[in-house]
This record gives C-alpha cells, sequence and structure tokens, in this order.
C-alpha cells in the first residue's frame, strides 16, 4: 500500500471541480454527506492508512474492529478518492432519489460494515484453500467495495442497457463482473477481494435476504409503525423519465470515468 503523496492533490481539484459542476445544491443530501465525509477523511485522517485498513489479521484476530469503520472512509491518494467519489456521485444521485435519503442512508451505513466482514471471511476461505497464510494480513482500504455494491443495485433498479468495459459492450446485468475483472488485471493495486465483497453483498440484498433483514431492523427499531411504506421511495421521482436528467445533472458518461479508471496506474 503506498503512502500519499504531498504537495498538490490534482485529483481532489478534479473531484471539487466536479462537485460544483453538478451544484452542491443539486446533489440528494445523503450522497453529499457521503463525499463530505470521505473528503473530510482524506484531509483529517483518524489513523494512517496501515492503522485504519481492514485484514483477517489487524480486525478478527487482533480485535481492532474499529477498522470495519474507518477503512470504507479512508484512501491511499487524491486519485483513488476522486475516483471512488465520482462513481458515488453518478451511483447515489440515482439511488438516493430511487429508495429515498432515509432508506439510502441505512444502505450506505450496512454495506460499509458488511463488504468489510465478507472481505474478511473470503480472505481467510481463500488463505486457507489456496494454503496462503499470508493473504489474512492482506490489507484494503476505500470506499470500492462499497461502490461496488451499489453497482449491483443500480443496475437492479435501472436495467437493461450496455456498458463499455475495455471497448467491449457489455450488457448492465454483467457489467459488475467485467469490471471485477479488469479492474484486477489493468489497476495495480486494486483489491479483487475487495471488489468481489461488495458485488457479494449487493446480491446479497437484491437476491438473497438481507433487504428483508434490514426492513426487519428498521421496523423494529423505528418509532413509526409506518416508516417504511412511507419513506422507502421518492414518490416524485418516477421509474421512467423521458426529458432531461432531474437538478441539472451533467455527470460525464460512466462509462468513461470506467475507462478513466481501468487505465491509471495510481494504487487503489
Amino acid at each position: 500500500m503506498q503512502r500519499r503523496s504531498r504537495g498538490i492533490n490534482a485529483g481532489l481539484i478534479l473531484l471539487f471541480s466536479q462537485i460544483f459542476h453538478v451544484g452542491l445544491s443539486n446533489i440528494p443530501p445523503v450522497t453529499l454527506a457521503t463525499l463530505g465525509l470521505n473528503v473530510w477523511f482524506f484531509l483529517n485522517p483518524l489513523k494512517p492508512l496501515y492503522s485504519s485498513c481492514i485484514s483477517v489479521e489487524s480486525c478478527y484476530q487482533q480485535k481492532d474492529w474499529q477498522r470495519l469503520l474507518l477503512s470504507p472512509l479512508h484512501h491511499a491518494d487524491d486519485w483513488h478518492l476522486y475516483f471512488n467519489m465520482v462513481s458515488m456521485l453518478f451511483k447515489g444521485f440515482n439511488l438516493e432519489r430511487r429508495l429515498g435519503s432515509k432508506w439510502f442512508a441505512y444502505i450506505i451505513a450496512t454495506f460499509s460494515v458488511l463488504t468489510g466482514v465478507v472481505y474478511m471471511l473470503l480472505q481467510f476461505v481463500f488463505a486457507e484453500l489456496m494454503n496462503e497464510p499470508d493473504l489474512r494480513r492482506n490489507c484494503a482500504v476505500g470506499f470500492s467495495g462499497v461502490l461496488f455494491a451499489l453497482k449491483v443495485l443500480h443496475n437492479h433498479y435501472f436495467p437493461g442497457g450496455f456498458v463499455m468495459v475495455l471497448g467491449f459492450p457489455v450488457p448492465n446485468r454483467f457489467a459488475c463482473w467485467a469490471e471485477l475483472v479488469a479492474i484486477h488485471f489493468f489497476t495495480p493495486g486494486s483489491s479483487f477481494t475487495g471488489h468481489l465483497a461488495g458485488i457479494l453483498v449487493g446480491l446479497m440484498y437484491t437476491e438473497g435476504p438481507l433487504k428483508k433483514a434490514m426492513e426487519t431492523c428498521a421496523g423494529m427499531f423505528s418509532s413509526s409503525s409506518g416508516y417504511l411504506g412511507q419513506h422507502y421511495y421518492f414518490n416524485s421521482s418516477g421509474n421512467n423519465r423521458n426529458g432531461p436528467p432531474p437538478y441539472g445533472f451533467r455527470l460525464s458518461p460512466e462509462e468513461e470515468m470506467r475507462r478513466q479508471r481501468l487505465h491509471r496506474f495510481d494504487n487503489q
């Protein structure tokens, strides 16, 4: 894992430029708060990267459980932050309007912890199956796992169409798997297991019991018995829009961001 470079953070400047291009008032609140939180921890990290990344050894064996909370909010460098947060801006804009701010915040919090748990389980299994104890010490940091989980949700709620992965059209429903392989081979330092953990968490929500479990927990802890029915969707968003994107949203196509990410060489 590389240390953050000192001096001008070009990735951070580009991120601020993108955010202000979209407009602060046009970004849904939970998405904006997530962006702000990640930028804050990048500029003011609670701990060094080697003390905030997550691994089987550091988190489970040494019982340093706070890493589950710290690892998604810390990034290796400004480009790592930039690509993750631009992806978050795109996905959050669509998903928060589709699901509602309260439920989307619940998803972000749940996915942030759960991707770390699944990552450790996968690393433990891989270490045992491959007889590679060093895999238990592999340390991951960043929001990428959560983003892969959100990508599964995005493709679930906005189905159809194709995306370009390394110049090849891939149906949306397979895009996560294609990008998992492409990023692994073309982005040095990226965490294959961390991204895979995100995909599995997303599938647990869309195809498995996670969504139902979250609904049950929300009903148990909510003081209002109608919480889920009242806040799960934005009534004003609609499922299909034939006009221009709402909120004046003017991001570059996400596939262009994918292309940039797959061709960059900075450590993630």
